[in-house]
């Protein structure tokens, strides 16, 4: 299973020296003004607690009078909307360090010292529900516009999940759902219940899976799980299909009020705007939509991020084993491999050499005991045997027809409903899920049906081999 929380991209920039003379400093001060930012309310029908916190972010000097965007209603919602043009590569936003809500801020927090040694999601999640209960929290107002739930499928009803029975997405929402329900239990046990001076309210396992959700859709890190933070008014943001890099995100140091310098979360605009058009950023490239819809709540339309993860294992009863491990491992993997395949692209690279070397068998073996592990891999990159071969061909297809008989729904009858269309926003994730999985997996079969059919015409080791010691004759 993937990781429990994916990456974001941070790329840390040189910090410059802040030069400001006191005159200029002198004779700027009133733009800075809280009355000046209130020139700039906000669209009156954007609910009253989105409001407060956009005030709130202006008191705080979050956002000044140059901040080119600012909360607004938009098709997902909440977005964030340019107030006027853009260019491509500006900088839209700078988050001070001192409103990222991370490990730090729990370790210097009234829970630092129970939540020490904790797994860093689970400390940030026991801080949010504190903050959360807190009537005199600093972060009262942002906390006051996180969303309840989203339509991740880790809140979907049993009724709901059934529309995604079959699909690996629903083995992995459970498979989550099992390990948050895990370590609350833990939690509880641990922390909360041996201290009710500083959790002096219930939470209960929706309450925990609230925070996880917060964090699996809100969350930023820098460089994985174990920094993950929360950045308020940054997380406004929305993805669009639309923005092709992730190189938008960065840390850089720059002034953070009117007198201080500090580390920056910062958003460089990746598109070209035009005043009222949404500020948008890229969730992932790689994230197919089944990590798009555990994670965010929504897929996009778009066939690229279709995908069916083919697990491979090397037998534990297999003579070979520990040969075939070792021949693993020095090229990147290992007793299990994961491969991810993904509609209209090409096969991993290293797909077709695992494959050989788990079917290896037979008269094959002598390649192990022969050859060198880095010689047999390279060997691997080309059909060993016609046994071999074909033996590959059938685990796959075998594979594939059996993960096809599990859906409930031909991908015909996918596509009608996606053409009929007013599906509920939970309905359309799960039929567009399952009719890509069903694609990938009708892909792969295709790929290993017409190789099949080729394994007449195929040239394997042996026959490499003799040509090799040019002990075959020329053809008449």
């Amino acid at each position: 299973m993937a990781s429990v929380f994916s990456s974001s991209f941070l790329c840390p920039l040189k910090t410059t020296k802040l030069r400001i003379k006191l005159q200029t400093l002198q004779s700027s001060q009133k733009p800075f003004l809280i009355n000046s930012l209130q020139l700039r309310e906000l669209d009156p029908k954007i609910p009253q607690p989105v409001q407060t916190f956009w005030k709130w972010l202006c008191d705080e000097g979050v956002v000044s009078i140059k901040t080119p965007v600012k909360p607004g209603i938009v098709a997902e919602g909440l977005g964030l909307v340019a107030n006027r043009d853009i260019s491509k590569g500006e900088t839209v936003l700078g988050v001070p360090k001192r409103f990222w809500i991370n490990t730090d801020t729990v370790a210097e927090s009234e829970i630092g010292n129970v939540c020490a040694g904790l797994e860093p999601w689970i400390s940030l999640a026991l801080f949010l529900l504190r903050e959360k209960w807190k009537d005199d929290s600093k972060w009262k107002y942002y906390m006051a516009v996180l969303p309840e739930s989203t339509d991740s499928t880790i809140y979907w009803s049993e009724e709901e999940l059934s529309e995604i029975q079959g699909t690996q997405l629903l083995s992995t929402t459970l498979s989550v759902k099992e390990y948050v329900q895990s370590e609350f239990q833990k939690v509880e046990e641990q922390v909360i219940l041996g201290n009710k001076q500083i959790f002096p309210f219930p939470i209960t396992l929706d309450d925990f899976f609230w925070a996880f959700g917060i964090l699996r859709s809100r969350a930023f890190s820098r460089g994985g799980i174990q920094n993950l933070m929360l950045v308020p008014f940054a997380d406004l943001a929305n993805h669009s299909v639309k923005v092709t890099t992730e190189d938008h995100i960065h840390e850089i140091g720059g002034p953070a009020g009117l007198f201080s310098w500090d580390l920056l979360f910062s958003f460089q605009s990746p598109l070209k705007l035009k005043a009222g058009d949404q500020f948008l950023i890229q969730y992932g490239l790689n994230k197919s939509n089944a990590d798009m819809a555990i994670g965010y709540g929504f897929i996009e339309p778009n066939s690229a991020r279709d995908a069916f993860t083919l697990t491979l294992e090397i037998s534990k009863t297999d003579d070979f084993n520990g040969d075939k491990l070792d021949i693993a491992e020095s090229n990147g993997l290992g007793e299990t491999a994961d491969f991810d395949i993904k509609l209209g692209q090409s096969l991993p690279p290293s797909l077709f050499p695992y494959l050989r070397l788990v079917a290896l068998g037979g008269t094959d073996n002598f390649l192990i005991e022969s050859i060198s592990g880095n010689a047999v891999w390279n060997l691997l990159e080309l059909p060993v045997s016609r046994a071999n071969e074909e033996l590959i061909c059938k685990v796959v297809r075998d594979s594939c027809r059996s993960a096809l008989s599990g859906y409930h729904t031909t991908i015909e009858e996918d596509e009608k409903l996606m053409k009929e269309g007013n599906l509920s926003s939970r309905l359309q994730i799960a039929v567009g899920v399952r009719a890509g999985e069903k694609k990938v997996l009708q892909q792969l079969d295709d790929i290993f049906r017409e190789r099949e059919l080729e394994l007449d015409e195929l040239e394997y080791y042996q026959e490499r081999r003799l040509k090799d010691l040019d002990l075959v004759g020329e053809p008449k």
